[in-house]
C-alpha cells in the first residue's frame, strides 16, 4: 500500500477517526474534571560541613557531604523522620502512608535537598513540607552526632522554606487533553484499520479492483429521489443522474466497438443491487440516442420493468415462448422514441428452462433483426442459474454490482459463474455510489433545471396514476386481437420499410 491507499482509508473512516478522536479528548477532559485536585509544597535544604580549616580541608568536606546527601536523600521518607513530622502536625496516617505523599531528591554535584509534599490541601502540603525539613534537620543532627561526645560535623539548613501552592499540581488539564487526543486518534486509526481489514464489501473502484479487472463501464451515484422517481426521463436533463447513464450508454458503444453484442444482458449478483432500474435507463438512454430499442423483462421470477414504466405484463414474454401469440404483437411502444418493451408476461414454474429453451434463443435472434439494440433485464446470478443460461443467447454481459451492497467473494461467485458458461462481459456499472466521498464515481458539472416531467406512453387509452403510465388489462387484450391481421406496426417505422419480423424465422 502507498500514501494514496492510506489516504482514501482514512476519507473513507474519516466519521470514525474524529469520533475517536473526540471521545479521548471528552475522555481527557472528564479526568481532567473528576479528579481531585492535588498541591505540592516545596523546601529545599542546604548541606554543610561545621569545620573551619586549610582549602584543603574545606575541599575534603564538601567532597564528603556530597557523598553523604544521597544517604540524607533516603533518610526523608523513613520512619525516623517522618513520624515526628506526623507526631508535630497531629496527623491521623501512618508514616508508611504518608511516604507516599512525599518526595526527596538532589541535584548531581550539589548538596541541596529538595522536599516536596502533595496534598489536597494547599495549606497541610506546605506544613507538612515544613516539618518534613525540620525533622530531617533534627535526625541527621542526630545520626552524625559522635558517639564519643561533641557536635555533629554535618549541619542542614533550610534554604526555601515551604509556602501553600496557589495553583493546583494535579490533575494537569492540557496533559490529560493532549494524552486524550493521541489516545483517540491511535483508536480511531486502530479501528479504520480493523474495519478496512474485515470490510469485504465493494464500495467503490478501488474495491472492485482488488476483485477483477472487467471494465468499469461507469458509475451512478444513488439518489434518494429516485427511489420515487426511478426513470431517467423523470430526472432533470443535464442532472448526475442522467449524465451517468449517458455516460454508460457512451462507454458501452465503446465496449462494443465491433457491434457484435446487438443483445446486451443486464444482471447482477444479488437483488437489491439496481438492475432493473439500470436496465431500463440504459435502454431509455439508448431511445434518446436514435437508436432502436427493444427492452425484454426477462427476471420471470420478480419482474420490475413494467412497474417502472407503467405497462401491463399479461402478456409478454412467456406469451411468446409458449406460442400462445407472436412477438409482433407482444410488444408495447414507450415514450416518444423508439423504446419498445417485452413485459415478463405470466410467470411460469420453470424459468431456467424457458429462458435456456431454442425458442428464447429464436426470439433473440428475431429482435436483433428488428431494432438497433436489445436490452434484456435477467435475475440475479446467485440466487438463481436463469441469467447464466440466457447469457449463452446474448452477445454480451453487463454485471450491476450495488456499492455496500455486495462483497468480494459473492462478485467473484458471479464472475466465476459467467466465465463458466462461456459469456462474454462487457463491463460492469457501480450502482448507488456515494454523491461525496473517497468511492464517489461522478464529476460535478450539471446546470440546474426543473425536472423534465415523465414522457407518457402513446395511445388513447392511457392513464396516468401516481406518476406511472398505466394501461388497463381489457384495453390491451383488446389492442392485441385488434393487430392480429395487420402488419408489425408495433416496430420502429423507420425500419419496417427496409426490414420487419420474419413470423417464420
Amino acid at each position: 500500500m502507498d500514501l494514496r491507499d492510506y489516504l482514501h482509508i482514512a476519507r473513507r473512516n474519516w466519521k470514525l477517526l474524529v469520533a475517536a478522536t473526540m471521545m479521548g479528548l471528552m475522555g481527557g477532559g472528564a479526568a481532567s474534571v473528576l479528579v481531585q485536585p492535588t498541591y505540592t509544597a516545596e523546601t529545599q535544604l542546604f548541606v554543610a560541613i561545621q569545620s573551619s580549616g586549610s582549602v584543603q580541608e574545606l575541599q575534603q568536606g564538601n567532597t564528603f557531604s556530597q557523598a553523604r546527601v544521597q544517604s540524607y536523600v533516603k533518610t526523608v521518607t523513613t520512619p525516623v523522620v517522618l513520624q515526628p513530622a506526623i507526631d508535630r502536625l497531629g496527623l491521623e496516617e501512618s508514616a508508611e502512608d504518608l511516604s507516599k505523599h512525599v518526595k526527596a531528591t538532589t541535584d548531581l554535584n550539589t548538596v541541596l535537598i529538595n522536599i516536596s509534599v502533595s496534598d489536597t490541601s494547599p495549606v497541610q502540603s506546605a506544613a507538612i513540607a515544613q516539618a518534613v525539613a525540620d525533622s530531617l534537620i533534627k535526625a541527621i543532627d542526630s545520626l552524625e552526632k559522635p558517639k564519643a561526645g561533641g557536635t555533629s560535623p554535618v549541619s542542614l539548613s533550610i534554604i526555601t522554606p515551604a509556602v501553600a501552592p496557589t495553583d493546583p499540581s494535579a490533575p494537569n488539564t492540557r496533559l490529560n487533553l493532549a494524552l486524550g487526543l493521541v489516545a483517540g486518534m491511535a483508536l480511531g486509526v486502530g479501528a479504520a484499520a480493523v474495519r478496512t481489514t474485515f470490510d469485504y464489501r465493494i464500495r467503490g473502484e478501488s474495491d472492485l479492483r482488488r476483485v477483477t479487472d472487467v471494465a468499469l463501464l461507469g458509475g451512478i451515484a444513488f439518489d434518494q429521489e429516485a427511489v420515487r422517481k426511478p426513470l431517467l426521463t423523470q430526472a432533470a436533463a443535464q442532472s448526475p443522474r442522467a449524465e451517468s447513464f449517458r455516460q454508460l450508454r457512451t462507454n458501452l458503444k465503446f465496449a462494443n466497438v465491433s457491434g457484435e453484442a446487438k443483445t446486451v444482458l443486464i444482471t447482477s449478483s444479488l437483488p437489491g443491487e439496481g438492475k432493473s432500474t439500470t436496465a431500463t435507463n440504459l435502454a431509455i438512454a439508448l431511445a434518446q440516442a436514435g437508436q432502436s430499442v427493444c427492452l425484454v423483462d426477462a427476471d420471470l421470477r420478480r419482474p420490475m420493468v413494467h412497474e417502472y414504466l407503467g405497462l401491463d405484463r399479461t402478456l409478454g414474454l412467456t406469451t411468446a415462448l409458449v406460442g400462445s401469440a407472436d412477438v409482433n404483437d407482444l410488444l408495447q411502444q414507450w415514450g416518444e422514441d423508439n423504446l419498445f418493451v417485452l413485459p415478463s408476461g405470466q410467470i411460469p414454474p420453470n424459468p431456467s428452462e424457458l429462458l435456456g429453451s431454442d425458442e428464447m434463443r429464436s426470439l433473440i435472434e428475431r429482435l436483433e433483426h428488428a431494432f438497433d439494440t436489445v436490452i434484456v433485464d435477467a435475475p440475479p446470478l446467485l440466487p438463481v442459474t436463469d441469467a447464466a443460461v440466457l447469457s449463452q443467447h446474448v452477445g454480451g454481459v453487463v454485471l450491476v454490482i450495488g456499492s455496500q451492497k455486495i462483497k468480494h467473494q459473492d462478485l467473484q461467485k458471479s464472475l466465476n459463474a459467467l466465465s463458466l458458461v462461456g459469456a462474454k462481459i462487457l463491463g460492469v456499472v457501480l450502482n448507488r455510489l456515494p454523491g461525496r466521498g473517497p468511492d464517489s464515481y461522478a464529476y460535478s458539472y450539471h446546470s440546474h433545471t426543473e425536472d423534465n416531467p415523465p414522457r407518457q406512453l402513446r395511445g388513447s387509452k392511457l392513464a396516468s396514476k401516481g406518476g406511472r403510465e398505466s394501461v388497463s388489462v381489457g384495453d390491451y387484450e383488446g389492442a392485441v386481437r385488434a393487430s392480429a391481421g395487420r402488419d408489425a406496426t408495433a416496430f420502429p417505422r423507420t425500419r419496417l420499410t427496409a426490414e420487419s419480423i420474419d413470423r417464420s424465422h
